[in-house]
């Protein structure tokens, strides 16, 4: 009897076995004749050569459904099962249509998705350039969905890591009176960035990604002076860089990089005689290849909505 051992890279066994191990009864009951056992991050297969080639098969379709999914039901495992040991002969076919606007399955079975027609155009943009601007009023999602595209592809190993900054400006506040450096300073101010990552990233995972550096949440002064290759990187409160800092943070692209800078040009904080790097980027980098410009408005807010309303009613107190 042949053994071979299959290691869960990535995912967890957890969430390889499914609820109360159903799909790795499944997958014993499809091979009565080998012994299919699971222990620590690793799959053991006993027995024949043929009956051991097809169970990694389907360990590595399902391996790599958990990347992207970050879930695996007995259906998904059936279907599995299914299409190694009755294959048609179609090459990377997956056993279901998948929703195109969905972006990626996050946590506690949350679907995320693109809800209006400009965070679409985003998702699109950012598919077809490195560099996107996203503009647009508070409660549009363009944070959130820059978030998801960024973690969509640290799932499909497009990139090495993820980089979220911000910079250390806030309403009216004085951060100077909080304890700690600069970047205990401003991580409560980055709590949102936090709450989308939870939605779409395990708990535990989610800390060994940050421990290890592969999402690095920080503040702007921290990407002084770094280059940023294979990394997707997000800007996040645009409209409160300056000019230099905004020239400083695009100038850290790298090799292999992507970058989304979000922001809501009503609400610039810095002091009223700096020009906001949001806006004058906006002016002087429209026309080049590579870089692409996403408006959101008010139709596209997401949150109450009372959120639409109160945006429209400051709208036309401004003009």
């Amino acid at each position: 009897m042949l053994e071979k051992i299959i290691a869960l890279t990535d995912v967890s066994l957890v969430d390889f076995l499914g609820v109360s191990n159903s799909n790795l009864t499944l997958l014993t009951e499809a091979f009565p004749q080998t012994k299919i056992i699971a222990r620590g991050d690793q799959i053991t297969v006993r027995g024949s050569d043929d009956q051991i080639s097809l169970v990694e098969a389907i360990v590595n379709q399902c391996i790599k459904h958990l990347e992207k999914h970050s879930s695996l039901s007995a259906n998904h495992m059936k279907a599995y099962i299914d299409l190694i040991l009755n294959p048609t002969g179609e090459e990377n076919e997956t056993p279901w249509v998948e929703d195109k606007d969905v972006l990626l399955f996050g946590t506690k079975g949350l679907v995320i998705k693109v809800k209006t027609p400009n965070q679409r155009k985003l998702v699109e943009a950012a598919s077809k350039n490195d560099i996107v601007f996203a503009i647009g009023p508070a409660g549009t999602g363009k944070t959130y969905t820059a978030v998801a595209l960024a973690v969509k592809a640290l799932k499909n190993k497009e990139v090495k890591k993820i980089i979220i900054t911000r910079p250390a400006v806030e309403a009216g506040e004085n951060l100077g009176f909080l304890p700690g450096d600069l970047k205990e300073k401003i991580d409560p101010y980055l709590r949102p960035i936090y709450d989308a990552l939870e939605d779409m990233i395990p708990a535990e995972k989610l800390k060994f990604y940050i421990e290890n550096r592969t999402i690095e949440i920080a503040p702007l002064a921290y990407m002084r002076g770094r280059t940023l290759n294979k990394a997707f990187i997000l800007l996040d409160e645009a409209q409160n860089t300056t000019s230099m800092q905004m020239k400083m943070f695009l100038t850290r692209m790298g090799i292999q990089s992507k970058t989304i800078i979000t922001g809501d040009k009503s609400q610039v904080d810095l002091p009223k005689n700096q020009v906001s790097g949001l806006g004058e980027a906006a002016n002087i980098l429209k026309g080049i290849a590579g870089i692409s410009f996403v408006e959101l408005d008010g139709s596209d807010v997401v949150r109450h909505r009372l959120v639409r309303e109160i945006i429209e009613a400051y709208g036309k107190q401004e003009k």
